[in-house]
């Protein structure tokens, strides 16, 4: 007889639950089922090309400039057209602002309570104490509030932004926010290394206590990032077997060649996968990848992971350190940045809209993102996204069913499976508004 056990997830983006389905005593699977319906590829069908990288952004509130930038790539490249290098530096630093935001709301708000058995972020300060700088909770406010003031700077606004354009950027950023930005950025970057290492010790207490999360199985990694500065993008996918075998790359038009996608009868989100294993997108698939992040103080912690974990790392726990190895370097390459001159010259180019078919590939903080239209008469007749979280989401199913198994046994189920389900999807930071588009 077959058990079901339902568990709803909570701090993730969107709306989803996991089912557990157990057969005399024994897990025979677990399943991560999206519940909500977005239908953005059917209601875009007939808008203006143009349009794109104003509505495509209302998709999510968290990945709205990722997003965002992919729309206009993708009309970039369906018309023809290369912005230039300034626009293309200020688009760089919207990616890194949501890269900060993301991975500080992701660490912080979202898994720090799981590392403290707390409920919210705000009970982890009672857990915690305050022996820090201060309150973990306001500490946290303050790190991700450089990310929505990073993007609000490059993007014009901070949910949706609105400064990338077809052939461009609106208009630069002035020196004296740039230099007023750049003394946010310093007195952050301290604070969101403090967070760091104590969470890097909760994170190996927390090691201690549960074990490593981690299969044998064999699996690819995905990444469309530049292996110097992860924060960067490049023109095309990088896929890396897990045991480091076998490394494949394609351009973002050749995504239905190289992946296999699967419909899920009971589940608004779809999955792919490559070569019929799973993939893992996301900060680890990135930090494994990568030779270097380019920045000082997160090669640094780049380095000591190497050491404690070791090269490649596959641990499912080891997602979250990677984010906020990500978080420091998104700091640093900010304020790098933000040094240049990015207000004199060429902001954009001229634009003669052409009907066709565009393709635009970001990495956006879960992973590489394609967006794929078709242009007739300047309308979108068809419109397609590939979205991180439907990458990973085989990838979470098997880690869920492995971590099932701990505590799942012929005569009794263990307390705490329903929170052990929420730390492993957690690990993976999906988000569930952009899967169900």
């Amino acid at each position: 007889m077959t058990t079901t056990i339902q568990f709803p997830i909570s701090r993730i983006e969107g709306h989803a639950k996991v089912v557990v389905d157990i057969d005399e005593g024994k897990v025979r699977n677990a399943r991560f089922l999206a519940q909500e319906y977005r239908g953005f590829e059917q209601f875009l069908q007939g808008m203006p090309a143009d349009q794109m990288p104003v509505i495509v952004p209302r998709v999510c509130g968290v990945c709205s400039t990722s997003h965002h930038i992919a729309a206009v790539e993708a009309l970039e490249h369906a018309y023809g057209i290369t912005p230039p290098p300034v626009a293309e530096e200020i688009r760089h630093l919207m990616m890194v602002g949501q890269l900060v935001q993301n991975q500080a709301t992701s660490l912080f708000f979202f898994t720090l309570p799981d590392k403290l058995q707390a409920t919210s972020i705000f009970g982890a300060d009672e857990k915690i104490g305050h022996d820090m700088l201060g309150s973990i909770s306001k500490m946290a406010m303050a790190v991700r509030k450089i990310g929505t003031e990073l993007i609000s700077v490059a993007g014009g606004q901070f949910i949706h932004p609105v400064k990338a354009v077809v052939g461009g950027v609106v208009s630069g950023i002035d020196p004296t926010a740039a230099k007023a930005m750049r003394a946010k950025i310093k007195e952050a970057l301290p604070l969101a290394c403090s967070l760091f290492d104590e969470y890097w010790q909760l994170t190996r207490k927390m090691e201690r206590s549960v074990g490593k999360w981690e299969d044998n199985d064999p699996f690819y990694y995905m990444v469309a990032v530049d292996k110097n500065d992860p924060t960067r993008p490049v023109d095309h996918v990088t896929m890396q077997k897990s045991d480091g075998s076998e490394t494949i790359t394609f351009r973002p038009r050749q995504y239905k060649e190289f992946l296999q996608f699967h419909r899920v009868q009971d589940s608004y989100s779809s999955k792919t996968s490559f070569n019929d294993l799973p993939i893992r997108a996301n900060s680890l698939a990135r930090m494994n990848l990568a030779e270097s992040t380019g920045t000082p103080i997160a090669d640094g912690y780049l380095e000591r992971f190497r050491v404690e974990f070791g090269s490649p790392a596959h641990q499912i726990l080891l997602f979250d350190l990677c984010r906020g190895i990500e978080l420091i370097n998104g700091l640093e390459r900010a304020d790098r940045i933000l040094a240049k001159n990015l207000y004199d010259g060429e902001m954009n180019v001229p634009v003669v809209p052409r009907d066709g078919c565009g393709f635009g590939l970001v990495e956006a903080p879960r992973g590489p993102l394609i967006h794929h239209y078709q242009i007739e008469n300047g309308l979108i007749v068809r419109a397609e996204f590939v979205i991180p979280t439907v990458h990973n989401n085989f990838s979470i199913e098997r880690a869920l069913t492995s971590m099932a198994k701990r505590y799942v046994h012929e005569d009794r189920i263990d307390m705490g499976l329903d929170r052990a389900m929420g730390w492993v999807v957690r690990a993976f930071d999906p988000c569930i508004a952009c899967a169900t588009h």
